[in-house]
């Protein structure tokens, strides 16, 4: 028996039809990654990381999490007194234990596909690939900028809060780099009111940007059209909401007007003035998208800073966040609905966190298609805690059974990482292998290699989202 050697040119292609699905029609294509967290000022200065923990392990949960699990001190994870190189040992130390996870797969994906790095990481190998890659990253083509033209990246959407400059956005095109970064419009803040305090300062923050004084809800409203239409002159097509779950409360205009004033003086609302106003929040939000023809994109589901004490010592997105389990189905139909029923829902993604809720995300889609707008709702790729092997083709199963997957829009990072490109790679292959496989099964017509090539492999991994999103 012959055995398959790790990440080779057909690394997760487990039959003769899945590597030619991928080498003929998906490798090489160039990517569109329409959401991410890539700090614009980054790209902008195209900054030089000094080293491969710079890179690799700031702001990483995802390692973070690993780390932890294999009983490394916090002080080698987050700690301002230890050095890059303890960090980086460490974490090389843990990378034996994840194999399973997928942190093992995109390691050395990820030091395979930037860095030409063949070995395995592990605390033998750890010295010598991090001064290795270290000096290589002090090279113009490891710049962030560099690395971006190196992973043939087109597109770039970042995420950003409506009260930002975006002054790295418009330096970037300024200078004519030949990657597309475009803002993504962010507003969590606006509809936070659970903190009273926090609210009140971010209203005084946007009120201060937009040119607005705000003292009443309608001067929200106000605020939010002007930094919404500042964002669509800076080339923003997107829009992003990180909720725990979906609202559909019926409110009034003057319930909510009374809510804002509320919470506006410094009082604590109660659950049902939360919910209600944060309905009305993404109501408006939903009708600024449909106006300009933007796409709005929901990521819902997750548990945020379960743990108290490390959330006091180390602030929150510190990797201790997790999968929830919500009631859905009601709260999206009924969100949904609102925006139809007046004939302006937008094109729209859902991103579930929970792989429970696959099927019932892909049927509810089905009930908004409106035949105008090929894939108009969409069933988001595996995120977060779902980006992997098993989230991916569980989602594409689901969209597969109950919707068209030759119309979705395929893979993004949502990554902090300009490491991170790989992982179009990885969804790619894992298409790829999934369409292969079905084809050598008789599952799916061999005679049709060429269309499913083309008009679904070509499409999910990057003619969907050019089009999709008017790029």
């Amino acid at each position: 028996m012959i055995m398959k050697t790790f990440i080779d040119d057909h690394f997760l292609l487990q039959t003769g039809t899945a590597k030619k699905l991928y080498h003929d029609y998906a490798e090489g294509l160039p990517i569109i990654d329409f959401h991410c967290h890539l700090n614009p000022e980054y790209i902008a200065s195209d900054h030089v990381f000094e080293n491969l923990s710079g890179i690799w392990l700031e702001g990483d949960h995802y390692k973070w999490r690993a780390m932890r699990a294999n009983g490394v001190d916090e002080k080698y994870i987050t700690g301002k007194d230890t050095s890059d190189w303890e960090k980086f040992e460490k974490w090389a130390a843990t990378v034996p234990y994840t194999m399973r996870n997928p942190l093992y797969h995109w390691t050395h994906l990820e030091l395979k596909t930037a860095f030409g790095v063949n070995k395995l990481l592990n605390p033998d190998s750890a010295r010598e690939i991090y001064d290795y890659c270290s000096d290589l990253l002090q090279k113009p083509a490891f710049s962030a900028r560099g690395l971006m033209l190196h992973y043939k990246v087109e597109t770039v959407c970042t995420t950003d809060d409506p009260a930002d400059s975006l002054e790295h956005h418009i330096k970037t095109a300024g200078d004519g780099f030949a990657v597309k970064v475009l803002p993504t419009w962010r507003p969590d803040k606006a509809m936070a009111v659970e903190d009273p305090v926090a609210f009140r300062a971010y209203m005084e923050k946007l009120g201060l940007v937009s040119g607005v004084t705000i003292t009443h809800y309608p001067d929200v409203i106000e605020a939010l059209r002007i930094r919404h239409s500042f964002f669509e002159e800076k080339g923003c097509r997107l829009s992003d909401h990180g909720i725990e779950e979906f609202y559909a409360e019926d409110y009034t205009q003057k319930e909510i007007d009374a809510v804002f004033n509320k919470v506006f003086a410094g009082n604590s609302l109660t659950p049902i003035e939360i919910r209600k106003f944060k309905t009305a929040m993404m109501v408006e939000f939903a009708i600024m998208d449909w106006e300009t023809g933007w796409t709005q994109q929901f990521h819902y589901g997750a548990i945020r800073n379960n743990n108290t004490r490390m959330l006091r010592r180390l602030g929150s997105d510190t990797g201790y966040d997790s999968i929830g389990d919500f009631n859905v189905a009601r709260q999206l139909s009924g969100f949904l609905d609102k925006l139809d029923s007046q004939d302006k829902l937008t094109k729209t993604i859902i991103y579930n966190l929970n792989p429970c809720d696959n099927e019932l995300v892909a049927t509810m889609i089905g009930n908004f298609q409106d035949g105008r707008t090929a894939g108009k709702i969409q069933l988001g790729a595996g995120w977060w805690f779902l980006d992997q092997k098993d989230g991916m083709e569980k989602q594409m199963n689901a969209l597969s059974l109950q919707g068209l997957l030759s119309r979705f829009v395929g893979m993004l990072t949502d990554s902090r990482s300009f490491l991170s490109y790989p992982r179009h790679e990885y969804f790619r292959r894992i298409l790829c292998n999934l369409l292969g496989n079905d084809i050598e099964n008789g599952l799916l017509p061999r005679e049709e290699i060429d269309f499913i090539g083309k008009e679904i492999v070509q499409a999910v991994c990057y003619k969907n989202a050019k089009d999709y999103f008017n790029f």
